[in-house]
């Protein structure tokens, strides 16, 4: 099965990635490598996770969100790539928590993204990754997360 038809299998849609919000583009393709710029949980124009994970947004909250930024990365790679098919390996996710004080549960919260391109990708699928707490986002956004492909030539 390919990596399209097991995305429409699982019943998950990838968006068209959303419009930046400063000076910069989507992704980059160099190399045979595909840079994301920072996803926001955003679906269909509108930013659904705003706050801090350990105070607004619980943990679970937070996984959700990471799954929603993932998908915004997988849409960025896709637009770029012409098809998901053509990722040969998910190198890196960097994910940054909008945390509360003393929470320490980022890992945890990156994990809906980590756990959603291994479910997407199989054993291509696992990555390196870092979970960084932050004190704010751009737009107030509880996460913002970025990736890194190989590409299939």
């Amino acid at each position: 099965m390919s990596v399209e038809e097991r995305i429409k299998a699982m019943g998950l849609s990838v968006p068209v990635p959303p419009k930046p919000v400063a000076a910069y583009v989507p992704g980059v393709e160099t190399g045979g490598l595909v840079f994301t710029s920072g996803q926001l949980p955003v679906v269909d124009g509108a930013l659904l996770f705003r706050g801090r994970v350990g105070a607004e947004i619980s943990p679970e909250e937070g996984c959700e969100a990471a799954r929603l930024c993932a998908l915004n990365c997988l849409g960025v790679i896709r637009s770029l790539a012409g098809s998901l098919d053509r990722v040969e390996r998910v190198v890196r996710i960097t994910g940054y928590v909008r945390s509360a004080p003393g929470f320490e549960g980022q890992p945890g919260v990156i994990n809906g993204a980590s756990e959603t391109v291994i479910e997407v990708f199989g054993e291509a699928g696992r990555h390196a990754r870092a979970a960084v707490g932050v004190s704010d986002l751009p737009l107030g956004a509880a996460l913002e997360l970025e990736m890194i492909v190989k590409l299939r030539s």
